[in-house]
């Protein structure tokens, strides 16, 4: 694809005095080999700011993520700060993951902070995101931000912005610091000389105080003190979960951990695997290996930034499986509600929270056990939102999202992999100290509450014409829903931009009562749903399926299992979906 005017434009103003030598060169050497597409990627646009901050493919250009997108970035939100809070002291947490370049970013946007009077709490080396959430509120801060692509690819890296709470950016904050941000229009504009007198390094102290909230967690301690010896296999994928985790297990009473050598040291490289993602075998095909050998209980991964976790576990016929980000959210939600009831814990004002993609089942869950469960958008950020609005009038208890994050206690306000691995090896004791293992402790799960089964697919649609395709598959479903789906009837359709609910039998409207976000769902006759949403951080659209299937014991399990994955995949067939 020729270079338009307006590229050439831009790529000769990057090639100005008001960018470094390194810049230069990674410019020029495009140039000279010819890679139109790449500087037609690299320059097409701006890097988006958008709701929850930066993310992109690391190298020069205006649509990458390198130390000018950064600096405009972090200096618009600087400006909104100052707006903000006049005439205070105002402070920020910084942490970042072990990507390559996230210390440096991480530095880049403390000396900008420190450039405009801002004070910098930036922590001394790698540490997980949510940690950076306690420190937010720790510390008495009013905005944070990690670097952190989370399980991307290798060649990404972002920046996360928190407001004061510890939660990620929302209403009216958000789109104000958009605001601010594009209205940076040079990098001339960014101060970058740094003020090292305002920037305090961070560490163990904050460690410290992390990790006794994340033991208060702990609902049934004598449990594991019998079962400490339980057989534990965890593996960082080469990211910030190494510093917690482990003394995590360990302080709770855990001795008996293996970590994955080959995977324990963070390196931005990943070199052993393809993508760091715990929700993909091929990643914790090592971990899986040495559970085999070791004839572990449980396994156990966290992603880069150690804010999702996947584990596996063995089935009823000897089989390491993956226990995917549905199934977790409600063995989680079980156990919490089970063992709280147990010890006595619960109150009428327990809570929990999960998304209009995660699995009905933890509704149920909830509602069986006289907890009220409300559902929010896709996002912590809408979790912690809710966490906020009903703080001493409600006990918030968990939530979740399908795509394995899972937030317990309200300590922290993203999702946190590390308080979900303790509770989750607390759930594989309770179950091993029972005489049961965490697979038939979710098959009798779902027995008394209800099966679902539920998939995802994720269409990749790279560059400017694949933005394009995605907006126009959504406008496409929107203009021409389907009447049936697989054979069923669309009985309701929910359009969360919109707002609306429309009974398709009735013609009767309804408000989904939920802020606009580009999804879009279809129920079927028999319950069934499929929910249509963009990616907000890479560029893919989402498809999520949930099916119900009859369940009468626990010996029909991988019957209804099957069934239950027929179903999806005539649905899948039907939607065309590849």
């Amino acid at each position: 694809m020729a270079l338009t005017s307006e590229i050439q434009q831009k790529i000769n103003n990057w090639l100005t005095d008001s960018y470094d030598a390194t810049t230069h060169a990674e410019i020029r050497e495009m140039v000279a080999q010819n890679q139109e597409d790449f500087l037609n990627d690299a320059f097409y646009r701006n890097l988006e700011f958008g709701t929850g901050g930066l993310r992109g493919i690391m190298g020069a250009g205006s649509n990458r993520m390198n130390r000018y997108t950064l600096g405009m970035a972090t200096q618009g939100l600087c400006n909104y700060l100052l707006q903000e809070f006049p005439g205070q002291e105002i402070k920020v947490a910084i942490a970042h993951d072990s990507r390559n370049n996230s210390q440096e970013f991480a530095r880049i946007a403390a000396g900008i902070f420190s450039a405009n009077g801002i004070t910098v709490y930036l922590f001394n080396a790698l540490r997980p995101t949510p940690e950076l959430s306690f420190a937010i509120r720790q510390l008495g801060c009013q905005s944070g931000c990690v670097v952190t692509a989370s399980h991307n690819p290798k060649e990404y890296n972002g920046f996360k912005v928190y407001w004061n709470d510890g939660a990620q950016v929302v209403a009216p904050h958000d789109k104000n610091i958009i605001e601010k941000v594009n209205a940076i229009h040079s990098v001339a504009e960014v101060k970058f000389q740094a003020d090292e007198s305002r920037i305090h390094l961070i560490g163990e102290d904050i460690d410290a105080a992390y990790l006794a909230k994340v033991k208060e967690l702990s609902i049934n301690p004598a449990a594991i003190q019998r079962q400490h010896d339980l057989k534990i296999v965890y593996t960082p994928l080469h990211g910030t979960g190494i510093t917690l985790v482990p003394k995590a297990l360990a302080q709770l009473g855990f001795t008996n951990v293996h970590v994955v050598e080959a995977q324990a040291t963070p390196d931005g490289n990943f070199p052993t695997v393809q993508s760091p993602n715990p929700e993909e075998k091929v990643a914790m095909q090592m971990a899986l290996d040495q559970a085999k050998a070791l004839d572990a209980d449980l396994v156990i991964a966290t992603d880069p930034d150690a804010d999702r976790v996947g584990i596996a576990v063995k089935n009823t016929h000897g089989e390491w499986v993956l226990v995917n980000g549905n199934q977790t959210a409600a063995l989680l939600t079980h156990y919490l509600l089970s063992a709280r009831k147990g010890a006595g814990k619960m109150t009428d004002q327990d809570f929990i929270v999960y998304t209009i993609v995660t699995s009905d089942v933890l509704g149920d869950i909830a509602r069986a056990n006289g907890v009220t469960a409300y559902q929010t958008l896709t996002g912590f950020k809408y979790i912690a939102g809710i966490i906020r609005d009903l703080e001493g009038q409600s006990n918030y208890i968990g939530g979740g999202e399908e795509s394995y994050g899972y937030m317990i206690g309200s300590f922290v306000r993203d999702k946190d992999a590390i308080s979900a691995c303790v509770m989750l090896a607390e759930m594989a004791a309770v179950a091993k100290d029972n005489g049961h293992t965490l697979y038939q402790e979710m098959v009798h799960m779902y027995v008394k509450y209800g099966f679902y089964k539920e998939h995802l697919i994720s269409l990749t649609k790279k560059g400017q014409r694949g933005a394009e395709e995605i907006q126009e598959m959504m406008r496409d479903l929107r203009a021409n829903p389907p009447a049936t789906i697989a054979g069923l009837p669309v009985v309701e359709l929910r359009d969360y931009k919109t707002g609306k609910i429309r009974d398709l039998r009735t013609g009767l409207e309804s408000e989904t009562g939920l802020e606009s976000s580009n999804v879009l769902q279809f129920i079927l006759e028999d319950g069934s749903k499929i929910s249509a949403r963009p990616s907000g951080t890479e560029p893919k659209i989402k498809f999520y399926f949930s099916v119900r299937q009859p369940l009468a014991s626990e010996v029909d399990f991988d019957l209804a299992d099957r069934l239950a994955g027929e179903k999806i995949q005539r649905i899948i067939d039907d939607m065309q979906l590849k």
